[in-house]
């Protein structure tokens, strides 16, 4: 049902969704031949939006937000719109399923109630089911679909919907849920704060180096979801593809600012680096003289443990001798690396782990919270714990960015405060991650009890970053189906 509903429903992308004169607005723009057709503005209604449109309108339910209730003081209205708004057309009547509801049906509160789709909608059933669940999913998504064999084969198939892997990886259309209109692509600013392609310079001290847009395994939660994996049909790629002559401008950066001392190598991720790009990379920024420490960012271990035991192939080997010379100039070097679920560890995982811990490799992970998939104590805990016997350094648990088209996935910060004050105290203390949020529009990494104000009846937590960004004031907001 909810396939033919989004069909007849206006087949455009909503670019702005404001409040209006006290009513909420969404408009678009219809586009045919290059021109511009005209917008479509709905008032006084609750909408369900996704990547291709409205999925369902309500007007009688829907109420202008009280002042207490609003998602920001930005989408605050008050409640002045009545029926006299409306040209009195069967608009609802577009709506196939809908084609035959009289306006008397259609103005009872009770079939307002029974008809919405504000529930998930019927999961697949059989294997066709899921693959056009998968399909039509795609076609939302801001990235990409690829999987290694290993992530495919530690997936638990006979239960794809509720599967943490698959959670990840694959989108299903029947899963997702509408955005909050405070997301964005670049949830982080990152290009604002470019001095040159492909370098985000943002602390003082250090770096980020995106020095490919590519990854062994796209994962649907990406922070770079404007940038990393080829084009989607919701996304058009900004891509920073491996280049020496853009690799150069940035390292002229970083030799002409002597305050930087820190670099992350990331992207996408530095397991697509061939051996000898890896080498380049590393070599230069050990003859930097300011240069103290660099990591290179990899899900490669959690992705693709395989290369790391593969002795025909070169990258482990040219990892461990930049690090071996790092060792001796005195400066790190380390891998930081990105589990997420037990399940990604398995007995190849813990060979690859201990082959880098004994030729000295330091290993650190990030984990990134996500609902359904590490959002309970149980989970996060045993991740934990796996992540330190393999010697593994639990090195932070981020609260999700605020990025488009994966709100089934964001859990609201009162998640994250109560697995930290759950775990705490649980683990050894140098194997306890820090539980941080990185501040939308530029704020950099805070810890997750650090906030100014956290308002749990509307979702919105405020935040400052005085040795980044002085007295400026960030907002994190809850996704809006999950506010507490």
């Amino acid at each position: 049902m909810y396939r033919s509903l989004l069909r007849s429903s206006i087949p455009v992308v909503p670019r702005t969704i404001v409040w209006h004169h006290q009513c909420l607005s969404i408009q678009s723009t219809f586009h045919s031949g290059g021109r511009e057709r005209g917008q479509w503005i709905v008032k006084n209604a609750r909408i369900r939006v996704t990547q291709q449109g409205p999925l369902i309108v309500d007007t009688v339910q829907a109420q202008p937000r009280r002042k207490n209730d609003s998602v920001s003081k930005a989408f605050e209205a008050g409640n002045s719109c009545s029926s006299a708004d409306f040209d009195k057309n069967l608009y609802w009547r577009r709506i196939k399923a809908w084609e035959n509801v009289s306006e008397a049906e259609f103005m009872s509160h009770r079939w307002q109630v029974t008809s919405r789709l504000d529930k998930r909608p019927k999961a697949p059933t059989n294997r066709e089911e899921f693959l056009l669940d998968v399909e039509e999913g795609m076609k939302l998504a801001p990235m990409a679909v690829r999987l290694t064999p290993h992530i495919l084969s530690v997936a638990d198939w006979s239960n794809p919907i509720d599967d943490p892997i698959r959670k990840q990886f694959v989108p299903l259309a029947s899963t997702i849920v509408e955005d909050h209109p405070q997301l964005s692509l670049d949830s982080l600013h990152e290009t604002d704060d470019s001095p040159v392609p492909g370098l985000v310079h943002r602390y003082p001290e250090k770096v980020l180096f995106l020095a490919t847009s590519n990854c062994p395994v796209y994962c649907r939660y990406c922070t770079r979801s404007y940038a990393v994996g080829g084009n989607t049909d919701s996304v058009l790629k900004t891509p920073m593809k491996p280049s020496k002559r853009r690799w150069e401008t940035v390292f002229d950066h970083i030799e002409n600012t002597p305050a930087i001392q820190d670099v992350v190598v990331s992207g996408g991720d530095s397991y697509h680096l061939s051996a000898d790009h890896l080498r380049l990379i590393g070599d230069r920024l050990l003859s930097i003289p300011h240069i103290k420490r660099f990591r290179f960012a990899t899900k490669g271990l959690a992705v693709n443990p395989i290369r790391i035991l593969d002795d025909r192939d070169g990258w482990v080997a040219a990892f461990v001798e930049i690090s071996d010379k790092g060792r001796v100039l005195g400066k790190q070097v380390a891998m930081h690396t990105h589990f997420n679920h037990p399940h990604e560890c398995t007995w190849i995982t813990e060979l690859a782990a201990r082959y880098l811990f004994k030729r000295g490799v330091v290993v650190r992970n990030q984990i990134v919270l996500l609902r359904g998939v590490n959002d309970d104590v149980a989970t996060m805990s045993t991740l934990i714990r796996k992540l330190a016997d393999m010697n593994i350094q639990p090195y932070y648990v981020y609260q999700s960015d605020m990025v488009q088209g994966v709100e089934d996935l964001r859990t609201p910060l009162s998640t994250i405060l109560e697995l930290e004050k759950q775990i705490r105290g649980t683990i050894a203390g140098f194997m306890t991650p820090s539980f941080v949020v990185d501040l939308p529009g530029g704020g950099g990494k805070r810890l997750a009890n650090s906030f100014e104000t956290y308002d749990r009846a509307s979702g919105v937590s405020t935040w400052k970053a005085p040795g980044v960004t002085g007295e400026k004031v960030f907002r994190y907001y809850d996704p809006i189906e999950r506010r507490l």
